[in-house]
């Protein structure tokens, strides 16, 4: 166990290997009700929501949900969050557990009289069965598992409502079960009984890792813009208004001074967070060469056998040519490649 984000949380049960393959290969279960829950409602609710968030909510319909972001005024990411549609007037969004509460003041800050901000962070609870067995296992429960990929469904389970979401953060085919606390722990249980694995941290981020996507506070921050992270088609460019706009569309244009790539393993080095990037040199100091950039997420990925990492580099940098991690003190090569490393059966 450790702390994340303010919350006691596990890292592993049985290992991070072991959780992160069965998650590849069957079904693994995550307890994330460290995530933030918020629900927005009032009149029109969807329309001023789209006035503030980066993304374009008209791109979906109701019963649908989308990948967002919340920027500060210099373009820089508050938090990436997924939002759900439920009608015009009402949608749910769930941001990172760090920044749920800042999430929420400047929703409050920003919402009209009639908008009402109802945060549900304490009251309820989020499991994300993922992987190929985890419609299999959710179905069990008697929930619903047809619903296309970012579509929702409601249902009940022993009497209290669940949200039953085919999102999740693993790349694999999986669901996100939101309902009250009352309950959660016995969803946990009834989903290990029907064979999830019980999963923790760690394996959330090799998972994660391995299919390119951010994590808030070091691949995206109030520092680090969606242009810089290539989280373009996650901004609704053509809308007139929403947060950041005027900063994120300036850098666009301009082009931003460093970019979000990823790299691959060429031998045996594991790459870290804050890890220098240097241009190959010749000589046999092969840490010589010019330092064009940092790794913001790394790991041993399972299921490569390879290192891999995410590392925001100079914008002359391109996919398939070849940088050196300086990991501990040792020049490695890797490959500069486009994510994901891995590829995603979501859909």
């Amino acid at each position: 166990m450790a702390d994340f984000g303010g919350w006691d949380m596990p890292i592993e049960y049985q290992g991070t290997v072991a959780e992160h393959t069965a998650v590849r290969e069957a079904a693994g279960v995550f307890d994330v009700s460290h995530m933030g829950k918020v629900a927005v409602h009032g009149p029109e609710a969807v329309t001023w929501l789209n006035s503030v968030l980066a993304n374009d909510l008209d791109r979906i319909t109701d019963g649908h949900a989308q990948y967002s972001m919340l920027l500060n005024d210099a373009g820089g990411v508050i938090d990436d969050l997924i939002v759900y549609r439920w009608s015009d007037d009402g949608a749910y969004i769930i941001p990172n557990a760090s920044n749920a509460a800042t999430v929420v003041a400047e929703l409050r800050d920003r919402a009209p009289s009639e908008i009402t901000i109802d945060d549900q962070h304490l009251t309820h609870g989020i499991l994300a069965v993922q992987g190929p067995r985890s419609a299999s296992l959710v179905g069990e429960l008697g929930l619903p598992t047809e619903q296309d990929y970012m579509a929702m469904a409601m249902a009940t389970w022993r009497d209290a409502p669940v949200v039953v979401c085919r999102t999740g953060y693993t790349g694999e085919h999986g669901y996100e079960l939101i309902t009250p606390n009352e309950v959660l722990g016995d969803l946990w249980d009834a989903l290990v009984a029907a064979g999830a694995q019980p999963a923790g941290l760690g394996a959330r981020d090799t998972l994660r890792t391995e299919m390119g996507y951010p994590l808030h506070g070091q691949d995206i921050s109030p520092a680090i813009s969606p242009v810089q992270a290539m989280l373009g088609w996650a901004i609704g460019w053509d809308k007139p208004a929403f947060a950041g706009r005027e900063a994120v569309t300036a850098e666009r244009a301009q082009g931003p001074a460093r970019r979000l790539r990823g790299l691959l393993a060429l031998e045996r080095g594991i790459p870290r967070p804050h890890m220098q990037v240097h241009q190959p040199a010749d000589g046999e100091d092969a840490l010589a060469g010019a330092v064009i950039g940092e790794v913001s997420s790394g790991t041993f990925s399972p299921t490569l056998k390879q290192g891999i990492a995410l590392a925001l580099l100079h914008p002359d940098v391109q996919v398939d040519d070849e940088v050196i991690v300086d990991v501990r003190g040792r020049a490695s090569r890797f490959r500069v490649v486009k994510p994901p490393f891995v590829q995603p059966s979501t859909r």
